[in-house]
């Protein structure tokens, strides 16, 4: 999950150790700091309090950095945390690439993706809406990939957590922690319910900044450092810079973080609450079809 420099995540890990007498003041005392207006409701729980104010952030600024965290499920909604504590861990940083790695990998995919499949990811992500709150319901645009399986890890008795194996189309294989137990199947023991492991998307990845390095705002960039334009037939012209959506394809294959989702009887999906940050890597370099499940997800 990336966003621009000083991201919603980084100011809620500052605020993430505060200690007030009432425990919703926990959530009003960050107003400011995000410059959000919302009424003060004393006597609310502190899990709808902490819930209204990361509603606003994500809803006013795009910014989802706020939905990287770890530990319980909040009952305002299941993508964000119960308590502000879930943000004192670090966050996960996606792996910075250098403009030589980012050449490199480029001209690996061009002999391996076509133009057509380039260019409709690029619009396809292009034409997505920010993500956006009703009704305490979050409408989360995300590349999904289904799991296929679940199988709980030998010895992954933790403390209260249970480490799951867990296979998606498209990704490598991973293991995730979690308090909640979760059914095992396979593809010779399906179950009814549908998970998917999600890659929440961030508008900014279409500019393709680096905001480690580059502290930029997305209109200077713009402005400054639009790309060029290219024609097909320039595409993939070894005497051509790089196009953006090829950049964007290296991008979508480094590690990112992933959301673990189950659909309910409704067809809306609640995030699985997990132990440790979700790292998922897309499986085949050369694959754009494999990131081509778009879709814009609705999380109670």
């Amino acid at each position: 999950m990336r966003g621009p420099s000083s991201t919603a995540r980084e100011k809620l890990r500052w605020a993430s150790k505060r200690v007030t007498t009432l425990q919703e003041d926990i959530a009003y005392s960050l107003f400011g700091i995000f410059g959000v207006h919302l009424p003060v409701i004393y006597g609310e729980k502190r899990q709808n309090a902490l819930g209204r104010l990361l509603q606003e952030i994500i809803a006013y600024s795009g910014d989802i950095t706020a939905l990287d965290w770890v530990g319980q499920s909040s009952n305002f909604n299941s993508c964000l945390p119960a308590e502000i504590s879930s943000y004192k861990a670090p966050p996960y940083t996606p792996p910075s690439l250098s403009e030589h790695d980012m050449q490199n990998l480029i001209s690996t995919l061009r002999n391996n993706v076509t133009v057509q499949s380039a260019s409709k990811l690029y619009t396809t992500l292009e034409n997505l809406s920010v993500p956006r709150f009703s009704n305490a319901r979050l409408q989360l645009p995300c590349i999904a990939f289904p799991v296929t399986e679940v199988r709980r890890w030998p010895c992954g008795d933790r403390d209260r957590c249970i480490i799951y194996e867990v296979k998606a189309d498209g990704l490598q294989d991973l293991l995730i922690a979690t308090e909640d137990k979760l059914v095992e199947f396979s593809p010779a023991k399906r179950t009814r319910q549908t998970f998917l492991l999600a890659h929440p998307w961030n508008r900014y990845d279409l500019g393709l900044i680096d905001f480690a390095e580059d502290t930029q705002s997305v209109e200077d960039w713009s402005v400054h450092r639009s790309p060029p334009s290219y024609t097909s037939s320039s595409y993939f012209g070894h005497n051509e810079p790089a196009t953006r959506e090829l950049r964007l394809i290296v991008r979508l294959r480094q590690p990112f973080g992933a959301l673990l989702l189950a659909q309910q009887c409704g067809g809306e999906y609640k995030r699985i609450a997990t132990d440790n940050n979700i790292v998922a890597q897309v499986g085949d370099v050369a694959s754009v079809d494999d990131m081509m499940d778009v879709r814009t997800l609705e999380i109670l």
